[in-house]
């Protein structure tokens, strides 16, 4: 049996159970087995009966006094005081906590492929597997362990973001509610399209935004239309008339609704009012009669005199009987012990109804006085209305006198301007003949030696083909400043006899501001060459002018009829794989002899 010691520290305890089962890669033993939550024990303790338990479970067990061990109640080796479990009766058992240390282990959650001892288990790998399977704190979806940042920062429903704009924390569930109340949330003016406005500060943008739109100030009378706030006073002043047409539509159809009103309001009040008069008259006539009969004697004559009178017409002063003699007592008549407190009750009631009559016909009267008020200020209102629409009925026709006026302007202005662009148009002109002369006198030689550049070969030879363009005229050259001046004339798809099988070329004279001065016919050699851009086969043909030819005689028109070569280049030779056409650009020159010039 082992001896009583002192319990460890608190540095040695656990505040775990015991290791899961599952974790041992070997066959489990009884003795690695904690008698009070049956895992595998963790920091052994080994009690004065020498069963072991978890340090865990035995401080747990002992924690509300002392208890009676289970196991020996179970193995029916209960012995007291040896089988009491109590604080200070247990010792550490690290021989056997040595032994469990060492056992082989592999990780419980699944997939994963840890192995090793439990004391490694318990360091490094316990509480610590990218496996293990939690539950979310927040929304309580099991996720695993390696998931868990990823699952807290995507994917949790529960999860709280700080608001990108505000910095300010709410759920990730309440990101649209939170957007719509977001005091810094970016909105955009709808006006001038300001992007990026705060929300706190997006009522004082559109109080001074020149772009908002914003509804007409007379909407309530009908002006449906919404404007930006730099033209509100243009709109005013565009839509004045529509504006008091409007206005004057609405107080119109007031009055008419007034007017609607108060001839049976009035009606009605002086017919009451004719009541009231006709009432007072007869309670005053009344409280007179009455007040007459309360002052005299109650006397029985008094009495029949006014039974009779009221009995058979109208009402009167009524008649006294004549007195008793003085020895005569006067006889005790009952009517006057009932008649005497009528007149009181009659007329308090009487001046009750009296004072509700005078109340009515005030409350009528002070009616009547607003209805005449309100009547009045309507009357003002349309009479102002209508100076209104008179001095804008004067402005509208000074406007469309002014108006006319401009028009008449905008029609000189248009006439100008027509004048002007034909001005334009004969200048465009006179630019483009200029700037054609320039490109001539930029390509014009004055030594008799010509080389013309023909670009995009093969578009305009399609032209030539499809009778477009048939020819083409080079710009003008001169043998010298004063000299000759001619030109080139080429036929890209034939002339004559060597249409669609041969290139044309012909030499041209043209008539010269110098002609006068020059010798006719010419009768100059005149060799044209069609350039091999290797420079190695040119094709080359020469001719003397016939001077009996009108081709060379003085010019009497700007030029003369072309002589040359209608067979000057076989298109096959052009068609097939030649040096003659780089970058479908072709050269050709021309070479006038000078001598005897």
């Amino acid at each position: 049996m082992a001896t009583q010691e002192p319990s460890p520290p608190s540095s040695m305890e656990s505040n775990k159970p015991g290791f899961p089962k599952k974790i041992l890669g070997n066959k489990l033993e009884d003795k690695h087995l904690c008698n009070c939550c049956h895992n595998i024990l963790r920091r052994p303790f080994q009690a004065q009966c020498g069963h072991r338990f978890c340090s865990y479970c035995f401080n747990r067990t002992v924690s509300n006094g002392p208890q009676k061990c289970s196991a020996c109640i179970k193995e029916d080796i209960f012995e007291e005081p040896t089988s009491l479990l109590k604080q200070g009766c247990a010792f550490p058992d690290n021989a056997v906590r040595r032994e469990v240390e060492n056992l082989s282990a592999v990780c419980i959650h699944e997939n994963c492929t840890w192995k090793g001892s439990i004391k490694d288990y318990e360091l490094n790998h316990e509480g610590k597997c990218e496996f293990m399977i939690l539950p979310c704190p927040s929304c309580k979806e099991r996720i695993r362990f390696n998931e868990q940042e990823r699952h807290n920062e995507r994917e949790c429903p529960e999860r709280t973001l700080n608001c990108k704009y505000c910095k300010e924390p709410f759920h990730f569930k309440n990101i649209k509610a939170h957007d719509e109340i977001c005091p810094k949330y970016p909105m955009i003016c709808e006006g001038c399209a300001k992007k990026k406005i705060p929300r706190e500060k997006y009522v004082d943008h559109i109080k001074f935004c020149s772009k908002f739109r914003t509804p007409c100030r007379f909407h309530v009378v009908g002006c449906d239309m919404s404007v930006e706030k730099e033209k509100i006073h243009d709109h005013e002043r565009t839509y004045a008339y529509e504006h008091l047409n409007l206005l004057l539509h609405y107080i119109m159809g007031m009055k008419v609704s007034m007017e609607g009103l108060q001839p049976q309001g009035l009606e009605v009040a002086g017919h009451k009012l004719l009541e009231l008069q006709q009432s007072l008259r007869e309670l005053e006539a009344r409280v007179s009669q009455l007040s007459t009969t309360s002052s005299g004697p109650p006397v029985q004559g008094a009495a029949t005199a006014s039974t009779s009178s009221s009995s058979s017409g109208p009402p009167g002063p009524p008649t006294l009987a004549p007195l008793p003699p003085p020895h005569t007592p006067a006889p005790t008549l009952s009517v006057s012990t009932s008649f005497t407190p009528l007149p009181s009750s009659v007329g308090a009631a009487l001046e009750l109804q009296l004072h509700s009559e005078k109340t009515k016909v005030v409350e009528l009267g002070r009616r009547c006085t607003e209805l005449e008020v309100k009547s009045g200020t309507f009357e003002n209102v349309v009479c102002v209305l209508n100076r209104e629409v008179e001095r804008f009925a004067t402005t509208m026709e000074a406007s469309n006198r002014q108006h006319k006026l401009d028009q008449d302007k905008i029609e000189a202005l248009s006439n100008k301007v027509r004048q002007l662009e034909r001005t334009v148009g004969l200048k465009d002109l006179t630019v483009a003949d200029m700037e054609g002369r320039l490109r001539e006198m930029s390509a014009t030689t004055f030594d008799g030696v010509f080389v013309w550049r023909i670009s995009d070969f093969a578009k305009k030879r399609q032209d030539a083909i499809a009778g477009r363009a048939p020819a083409m005229f080079s710009p003008a050259f001169y043998t010298s400043k004063y000299g000759y001046k001619m030109c080139l004339r080429i036929y890209l798809n034939g002339d004559g006899t060597g249409r669609g099988s041969h290139l044309s070329l012909f030499f041209v004279v043209m008539r010269g501001l110098s002609d006068a001065l020059l010798k006719w016919p010419f009768n100059q050699k005149v060799t044209l060459m069609l350039l091999d851009q290797s420079n190695r086969e040119h094709i080359i043909d020469a001719f003397r002018p016939d001077v009996t030819s009108s081709s060379f005689q003085r010019p009497v028109s700007e030029m003369n009829i072309a002589s040359g070569c209608p067979l000057f280049c076989p298109l096959s030779k052009l068609d097939a794989k030649n040096s003659y056409i780089r970058d479908d650009t072709i050269f050709i020159k021309a070479i006038v002899d000078l001598t005897g010039l």
